[in-house]
């Protein structure tokens, strides 16, 4: 079973301020994404920036063949939010935005403004794989696209860039200490036990401060002598699959001509040893060498309005 995560860029229906302008950009996006899903053939498949739930059934008819969906009723401003699609029935057991307990609003721009929950809302679901239950968590973290007072997208100075930089990473870090609240709801005590996966659009790369947050006890990592010796912390650990992916596709965005690493699987003790590849992009066939395509955004998020398909690629790994 292939299982993955995907951020679609703005699926929305065409007409309205975020979407395609035209009905004919509209169908050309939904044609591009469904190309990738079908040539993934996920079983199941998180996804973020839905703009609307009848966008996602477009797609999804597009695509063809029997599906089930669940999206968050937490979306942010822009409305998207987050989702999972399915080919076995969903189960919610979450959907939501809270911050845990212990954790105070985080400052959210000059006017000390707070954020006490996340911009989108987290979605937590199970289904049952061949394999037995499954439990995935859904996320899209705050951006590090920064944003500035009169909807600008560059900064009136270098004081404001840093002090904007600065309340991102709080909102990005406060989100990633809730994920991993969520994640430890679905581990339930003991991660060797049970199939978990969290799954999204971290917004960092697998180093950063904010993406370790979500792994629990260090020392078990991929690649590491640890790995294969059980201990007390493979109860809580996630592992991030990135190391599994090839070298040269280990990238999701391509942010003004450098590679990065923004979208993430990380999967449970039980899971990560039943995992027979990883992987980006719509190839997942073993061993495939398809170049990795991609555009380079920049700082402008509206100048891919009616650009088709995605700018990012999808990140997924293969269970036995």
């Amino acid at each position: 079973m292939l299982l993955g995560t995907w951020n679609l860029e703005n699926l929305y229906r065409p007409g309205g301020p975020f979407g395609p302008k035209d009905k004919a950009a509209y169908e050309a996006k939904l044609a591009a994404l469904a190309a990738v899903v079908t040539a993934l053939d996920p079983g199941v498949l998180g996804v973020q920036e839905v703009g609307e739930p009848e966008a996602l059934a477009d797609l999804l008819e597009t695509v063809g063949g029997t599906w089930h969906a669940a999206l968050s009723a937490h979306p942010d401003s822009r409305g998207i939010r987050v989702g999972v699609i399915s080919r076995t029935p969903l189960e919610v057991l979450a959907d939501t935005r809270a911050y845990p307990a212990g954790l105070r609003p985080v400052q959210a721009d000059d006017s000390g403004a707070t954020s006490d929950g996340s911009g989108r809302g987290f979605l937590a679901v199970e289904t049952v794989t061949p394999s037995g239950p499954l439990r995935v968590a859904v996320a899209h973290l705050k951006s590090k696209l920064l944003s500035y007072p009169g909807d600008r997208f560059f900064p009136r100075d270098e004081g404001e860039r840093a002090r904007y930089g600065a309340y991102a990473l709080y909102r990005r870090a406060a989100e990633a200490t809730a994920l991993r609240a969520l994640a430890d709801v679905l581990l339930a005590g003991d991660g060797r036990e049970r199939d978990v996966a969290v799954l999204g659009d971290l917004n960092d790369e697998v180093q950063a401060a904010t993406t370790q947050i979500l792994l629990g006890p260090p020392g078990s990592e991929l690649g590491t002598r640890g790995f294969e010796t059980p201990d007390q912390g493979d109860a809580a650990r996630l592992w991030d699959v990135a190391p599994l992916i090839p070298a040269d596709r280990r990238y999701s965005r391509i942010n003004s001509g450098r590679r990065e690493l923004i979208d993430h699987v990380l999967t449970s003790h039980r899971l990560v040893h039943r995992l027979t590849s990883a992987g980006t992009g719509a190839d997942a066939g073993p061993g495939s060498q398809e170049e990795l395509r991609l555009p380079s955004v920049g700082l402008d998020p509206a100048a891919r309005r009616n650009e088709p398909g995605s700018d990012h690629a999808p990140v997924w790994v293969r269970i036995d």
